[in-house]
């Protein structure tokens, strides 16, 4: 098949990938355009681009499709398909209806849990003991296309967003190479979605990493997950940023304050939440790289009974 690519992280780069291993002609590919990087403000190329330009594929990077031009340049690419994964603008249905079989999508959920922007962190925040991925044929709506196919994926105790995104991204690709030799077999079979199951994983903001101590330990340590690597999970300490990158609930009671540090050892530094104790055992503070709290306590001192938050 000609196919189009459309993506830009990561995430998308590594399906990428796998599909210049098959017999398939990337005729284009589409990503968002470069964006400043970096303490220098740089200009610079997606994941998916710097792949792109490796194996010398055109690339395009409209701001969107809304230009007649944008969709005649689309169409004359003649593709049979478009893929789209992690891309980051919608498809008007014009574009949509451009490729002989459509557009399909690779979305890190089991659809319809978790439509939208962050499916892998909304899932860890919710406590969700399984995710996966769907090749989900595109329509107007936001991931609301029925299901080509699926693949189920475990969420560990202790996985953090980055840890899930990475084996996502391997089964996504998996997932759609195994899907691709039956694509139109699966596009007659395929069902619509139930949407009465249905929930939005919202884009996440900064304002949602700061901790609130009043929560359950728990709570707080998914909370810790989720946001690892971005926006990273913080509270105050002497009135500095005190970013948490790792940290296990411990289930004992305790009679402290909300947010009081009750044990600080080279394992962690044990902070009281509503129903139990916050072991954080990686931080950081401002200046400083995520460090261990071993090498924390080599050169500062934070003492039981001092409050965070």
């Amino acid at each position: 098949m000609r196919i189009i690519f459309a993506g830009t992280p990561d995430f998308a780069a590594q399906t990428l990938e796998a599909l210049l291993t098959t017999e398939h002609e990337i005729c284009a590919v589409y990503t968002q355009p470069d964006r400043p990087s970096g303490r220098g403000r740089k200009l610079t190329a997606s994941p998916v681009k710097q792949l792109a330009a490796d194996h010398h594929i055109p690339v395009q990077q409209p701001l969107n499709f809304k230009a007649e031009e944008a969709q005649q340049i689309l169409a004359a690419f003649q593709a049979d398909l478009m893929i789209v994964v992690a891309y980051g603008l919608l498809l008007p249905q014009a574009v949509l209806d451009t490729p002989a079989l459509g557009c399909i999508n690779i979305h890190a959920s089991l659809l319809p849990r978790w439509r939208g922007a962050a499916p892998i962190q909304r899932a860890i925040l919710a406590g969700d003991s399984e995710t996966g991925v769907c090749i989900m044929q595109m329509e107007a709506g936001l991931d609301t296309g029925p299901v080509l196919a699926q693949a189920t994926c475990p969420i560990n105790d202790n996985d953090t967003a980055q840890e899930l995104h990475d084996r996502l991204a391997l089964l996504g690709a998996k997932t759609l190479l195994e899907t691709l030799p039956e694509i139109q077999l699966l596009q007659q079979q395929a069902k619509k979605q139930d949407d009465t199951l249905s929930c939005y994983a919202d884009k996440l903001k900064k304002q949602e990493a700061v901790i609130d101590w009043q929560q359950p330990a728990i709570r707080i340590a998914k909370q810790i997950q989720a946001f690892n690597p971005w926006p990273v999970a913080q509270t105050t300490w002497q009135d500095k940023v005190f970013r948490i990158w790792s940290a296990v609930a411990i289930n004992t009671e305790h009679a402290a304050s909300i947010g009081e540090v009750l044990a600080v050892s080279r394992e962690g530094i044990d902070i009281a939440s509503s129903d139990g104790v916050l072991r954080a055992t990686q931080i950081q503070v401002p200046g400083k790289r995520a460090m261990s709290v071993s090498d924390f306590i080599n050169a500062n001192t934070i003492s039981v009974g001092e409050l965070l938050g």
